[in-house]
């Protein structure tokens, strides 16, 4: 191989490296969650992507965005309540970018301009709410800072998704008071509790003793039913008795004659007559007796 063709192959190999450059420079690949920001001649033209976006080499410059919701975190800062309370909060705040040419014409540096605008937001919004308040209303903050932050970074093409307070530190007095506060609603909780209990367990024993004291009556009653009940069959029963016996007795004397009468009367006498009384009791009937039995001996004579 001589020098001529030697020439000709490096003239070649130098072609076609400059045409990898050109390519590797000119054709660019951009994924579904970025955009490219395409400077020609230092104007801006658009953005372009997603895909195969191709490019000038020398006259056009791309910037790349990423569009996907992107977190930053706001290190702790140092700020004063409207009671003059100092206080340190730090908070998350979550963003996603709408448009990829506003957010690279609009600021300089997104980053370090939302970051410097984050702090002195919270600041503002920290210093004109009460340090109780800062404590127990979490949720409104977040919404004031992410409405505060929305409204100035809007025109940088981006939105403010989210902003979250993850710690709130108060003066060392203030948690000490807090935690005798949150000591002293135990006990109180504690005591309402008891009473609470106390009260329902009083209220539960004299139910107890109501429904008792109405079962006893009632049982009572209806035992006082049943004897009485019981007492009218008694009576019915025995007056039922005596009304058979003196039906019987009604019936036997039917078939008694006058003499087997006048007998025990006689017999009656006699046991009378051996009383140690002195005094004699004579029936009105007995003259009619003794006559009816005289009369009876002379027939059988």
């Amino acid at each position: 191989m001589d020098a001529a063709q030697l020439s000709v192959l490096c003239l070649i190999g130098g072609i076609g490296f400059i045409i990898l450059i050109f390519l590797w420079n000119a054709i660019k690949v951009v994924p579904e969650y970025q955009r490219l920001v395409v400077f020609r001649l230092g104007r801006c033209i658009g953005d372009r992507g997603p895909g195969l976006v191709v490019l000038i080499p020398t006259i056009d410059r791309a910037v790349r965005v990423d569009l996907r919701e992107q977190v930053s975190e706001i290190p702790q800062q140092t700020a004063i309540t409207k009671d003059n309370a100092p206080i340190s909060i730090d908070f998350l705040w979550y963003y996603k970018v709408l448009s990829p040419t506003d957010s690279v014409l609009q600021v300089g540096n997104f980053e370090v301009a939302a970051q410097g605008m984050a702090t002195t937001t919270l600041r503002s919004v920290i210093g004109g709410i009460l340090l109780d308040d800062v404590l127990s209303e979490r949720e409104t903050i977040n919404n004031i800072l992410r409405t505060r932050l929305d409204e100035v970074t809007g025109r940088w093409g981006v939105k403010v998704t989210n902003v979250e307070i993850r710690e709130i530190i108060p003066p060392r007095e203030v948690q000490e008071a807090m935690n005798r506060q949150m000591s002293a609603e135990r006990i109180r909780r504690a005591v309402v509790t008891e009473s609470t209990g106390t009260r329902e367990a009083a209220i539960n024993v004299a139910d107890g003793e109501r429904q008792s004291a109405i079962l006893r009556a009632e049982g009572e009653k209806q035992s006082a039913i049943l004897r009485a009940e019981g007492e009218k069959q008694a009576q019915l029963l025995r007056a039922e008795g005596y009304a058979a016996a003196l039906e019987r007795i009604f019936s036997v004397a039917q078939t008694i004659d006058q003499k087997t009468l006048t007998l025990q009367y006689f017999e009656t006498l006699k046991s009378m007559a051996q009383s140690p009384s002195t005094k004699y009791i004579f029936p009105m009937e007995f003259t009619s007796l003794l006559s009816s039995f005289v009369s009876g001996q002379e027939k059988k004579d």
